[in-house]
């Protein structure tokens, strides 16, 4: 598969400013570049989805223009979204099969069908599933594995995975890459977007680095270092993907008693510092965010206690949040953001009292307001007009930690904030929590990725099974330990 001078523009935005690449038969080609580089526009046009403007590609030495996503199917072509694009009401054998050829000439021969779709789920390693079992029962690693298993079915030759570890578990991650390293071996070319560099190592054997919609460098992966990929990422030399901002936690702000939930948590207690970076880890599944959402008073609480500077607040979101609570959701799509209203609808939402008067509400001070909080987290958008849904991955969680700021939050819980969020964004995130630190902020940080709890955080929990089972300063912490804690009770 080639790519030349690929051009795409929405409107005003150009997407894509002349993209060139190749991606070869048995190899991974990682496409890496910020949120709001083109990757994904680029594979929806690879895909179909979008139409190019300008600009050539080829497979096979012949050229390619999808009329849309069934074209590219029939071509060879085959993309598995970050958003998984599958029927759950319909059988696994449904979804395998749906927009592909017929099997007799116009008639539906069951059992060709069915042979197609065991071949093809044989190949993915999920043998032990029927083709008649239900789509939406299956777990997401299996989910994610069914639509492997439809690429191969449409015979494709080109596979596109667009961001596929992303709400994956470890277990599922080596189990996904070993399917992928056995579609190279069967000869398919793979482009794979991540925004883990540490997978990209793994999984790739090239590299084409995107940077504002235009190919920056390309080349083989063991030819590149890290900080050399990043460079090409942002712009710039970057020395420090973990910014250090100097704080340094005081006295107690926040107090945990025995919080119990129906399951999680389990009979959690701890204090929180002013000015403390607390970090959060476990495996998924142990009960990290139920801990978050029964704190802002989201969640069925049981027994126990949270007191704020000695006082015990009421389990109510409102309570928790005129005492100083903010919630940044790990669904940013679902619960983070409402996705059709403006940057500033969102930053003001839940605090639109500020701007009223008898009824009526200053919108030139509320969009003011907007501006000032959108600037000082660097949002990068047209204007604060701008929908929340047209914004990167990385831009969009910048807006929802704004509008916890502009409520005035004194005690920050951060659910995976980094998640889905490319390198460069990730290292100006870590600086915003340092610097809110600094300012005397009580920030709890759950995150999935041990690298950056290590390196950000001043003491790291580690939970299983609902309970926080040990707690030490982060740099009393390895990974290996953070990860025997979270396993020795799951086993």
């Amino acid at each position: 598969m080639s790519v030349t001078d690929l051009r795409k523009r929405f409107g005003p935005t150009h997407a894509l400013r002349g993209v060139t690449l190749s991606a070869y038969s048995g190899r991974v080609l990682a496409l890496i570049g910020e949120n709001g580089a083109g990757k994904s526009t680029l594979l929806k046009t690879i895909s179909g989805a979008h139409q190019a403007d300008s600009g050539q590609m080829q497979i096979e030495g012949h050229l390619y223009a999808p009329s849309g996503p069934h074209a590219a199917r029939h071509s060879g072509v085959a993309m598995i979204y970050q958003e998984l694009n599958l029927a759950p009401d319909l059988s696994i054998e449904d979804n395998i099969l749906l927009g592909q050829k017929g099997t007799g000439g116009g008639l539906l021969i069951r059992s060709r069908q069915r042979d197609i779709v065991r071949r093809a789920l044989d190949q993915v390693g999920l043998r032990h599933l029927s083709p008649s079992d239900n789509t939406g029962q299956q777990s997401l690693a299996s989910r994610q594995l069914i639509e492997v298993a439809r690429a191969l079915a449409s015979d494709a030759k080109l596979i596109l995975l667009d961001e596929p570890t992303s709400s994956l578990p470890k277990a599922d991650v080596a189990r996904l890459f070993e399917i992928v390293r056995r579609l190279k071996q069967q000869g398919l070319a793979i482009i794979y977007i991540s925004h883990f560099l540490e997978e990209v190592r793994e999984i790739a054997d090239d590299y084409a680095v995107l940077r504002d919609g235009e190919s920056v460098g390309s080349g083989r992966l063991d030819k590149i270092d890290d900080s050399q990929i990043v460079s090409l990422m942002v712009g710039r030399d970057v020395d420090d993907l973990f910014p250090n901002v100097p704080h340094t936690p005081g006295s107690e702000r926040v107090r945990l008693t025995n919080l119990s939930g129906a399951p999680y948590p389990q009979q959690v207690s701890v204090t929180l510092r002013r000015g403390e970076i607390f970090g959060v880890a476990g495996l998924v599944g142990a009960g990290r965010t139920e801990l978050l959402r029964t704190i802002f008073g989201l969640d069925y609480l049981r027994e126990g206690k949270v007191h704020v500077d000695g006082k015990s607040i009421p389990h109510r979101v409102r309570a928790r949040m005129r005492a100083g609570f903010g919630l940044l959701s790990e669904d940013r799509k679902g619960e983070g953001l409402a996705q059709d209203l403006s940057i500033t609808e969102n930053i003001t939402l839940g605090n639109t009292r500020r701007y009223a008067k008898a009824g009526i509400i200053n919108l030139s001070a509320r969009r003011t307001d907007s501006q000032r909080w959108a600037w000082k987290v660097e949002v990068k958008s047209h204007s604060v007009d701008q929908s929340v849904s047209e914004l990167s991955g990385g831009n969009q969680q910048k807006v929802a930690l704004a509008r916890i700021l502009q409520q005035d939050a004194e005690v920050l819980l951060l659910d995976e904030p980094t998640k889905g969020i490319d390198v460069g964004t990730k290292a100006e995130i870590y600086r915003m929590m340092g610097e809110l630190a600094a300012e005397g902020k009580t920030i709890v940080f759950v995150s999935s990725y041990l690298p950056e709890l290590l390196a950000v955080c001043d003491r790291i929990a580690v939970m299983a099974r609902g309970s926080m089972v040990e707690v030490r300063n982060a740099d009393d912490w390895t990974q290996e330990e953070v990860m025997a804690a979270a396993t020795e009770t799951q086993t």
